[in-house]
Parts: structure tokens; C-alpha cells; sequence
């Protein structure tokens, strides 16, 4: 049986969200770097083992109104480099809880998946807001984004280190803890989608 970092095994982790049971993918691999071996192709990301799709995003953390939220700059590209933040970060969370971190890891995202989002209607040159549902797999990515990004902002230009920052945002959205980014973002994103009904 293969394990996360040779160390952490994914037997018994129960993804409770159905709507997010075919795009968070639970199968490890030796290494997590399978690069480009899915690009191009629909859905390829739902095929990614969820700990390397997190590594990804702590290459890249997305862009946030259209500028890159935050420059992910000192690692970009060195997949090593996210390798071990993520592991050191896992670790950590294992520490804290002492329970498997993937599953931790898979309750966080499913905590912080948003259900609802807004895109804007044109009726006669004024823009008008409106809810609609999220995608599934668009679900996950966000929730990603959103604990990168989120722990990007606390640890830049801050003596804190990446991997201790992603544990407590990790660990703060499995809690439900209002401390999260991830978190706050989903109830803010519901809460105007409600508003715009």
C-alpha cells in the first residue's frame, strides 16, 4: 500500500460531501509530482491526488482581481521547494491532533467548499448579480485557492514560517473556526449569492 510521504496511509478516509466524491481523489502516489501527465484533458484535476493538487497551489496561489494575489515568487516552479513546506506543514498537523493529516486535510476542503457563487447578468447596459450554483470540481479549487491565499497573506513579509501558517489554516477549517480565510470567504461568497436572489 503506498502512503502519503511514506508515511501517512489513506485507508479508511469517508469523503461525507456526495456532491465531492468524484473530484477529490485519494490515491496517493510514490512521488506527487505527476506534472503535466493529465493536462489538456477535461476533469483532469478531479485525478489528482488531492496533497499534490495542494501542492500546486502553494506553487501558484491564484490571482485575486485579476492580479496575482500574492507572489508566490520565492518557490514558483521548484516543486521541491512545496514538496516539503507541505510535508512539514502535514506533520504539524499531525502533531496537534494526532490523527492522519489527509484526513484532515479532506474534512478542511470539504468544510470550506463553497456551494453557491456570483456572476453578473448584463440587461440593457446595466449588471446586474446573480447566484448560481458551484461546480464540484470548482468547489475543491477554490477552497485551495482560498487556504493558500489566505495563508500567503499571514505569512508574508511575517517571521512566521509557510508550513506553520498552512497547518493553522488547514487545521482552522476543519474546526470551523471563524479564524480562516478559506472559511470566511465561503460565508461571505453565501451570503451575497442569498442576497442576490
Amino acid at each position: 500500500m503506498i502512503k502519503v510521504f511514506d508515511r501517512w496511509g489513506v485507508e479508511g478516509i469517508k469523503i461525507e460531501d456526495e456532491g465531492l466524491k468524484g473530484y477529490i481523489n485519494l490515491e496517493p502516489k510514490i512521488a506527487p509530482l505527476t506534472g503535466a501527465t493529465y493536462a489538456g484533458k477535461r476533469f483532469h484535476k478531479s485525478k489528482t491526488f488531492i496533497v499534490e493538487r495542494l501542492m500546486h497551489k502553494v506553487m501558484v496561489a491564484g490571482h485575486k482581481s485579476k492580479k496575482h494575489y500574492r507572489s508566490s515568487g520565492h518557490i514558483t516552479g521548484k516543486a521541491n521547494n512545496a514538496y516539503r513546506i507541505i510535508e512539514k506543514a502535514l506533520e504539524i498537523i499531525e502533531k496537534k491532533t494526532k490523527e492522519n493529516p489527509v484526513k484532515i486535510l479532506v474534512k478542511a476542503v470539504e468544510n470550506a467548499a463553497p456551494r453557491e457563487e456570483i456572476i453578473a447578468i448584463e440587461y440593457g447596459g446595466a449588471r446586474y448579480p446573480k447566484a448560481v450554483e458551484c461546480a464540484p470540481q470548482r468547489r475543491v479549487d477554490i477552497a485551495l485557492k482560498h487556504m493558500i491565499q489566505g495563508s500567503y497573506h499571514k505569512s508574508f513579509n511575517a517571521k512566521v514560517k509557510a508550513e506553520v501558517v498552512i497547518a493553522d489554516e488547514i487545521l482552522n477549517a476543519y474546526n470551523m473556526s471563524p479564524r480562516s480565510h478559506a472559511l470566511n470567504k465561503k460565508n461571505e461568497v453565501e451570503r451575497q449569492a442569498d442576497a442576490s436572489r
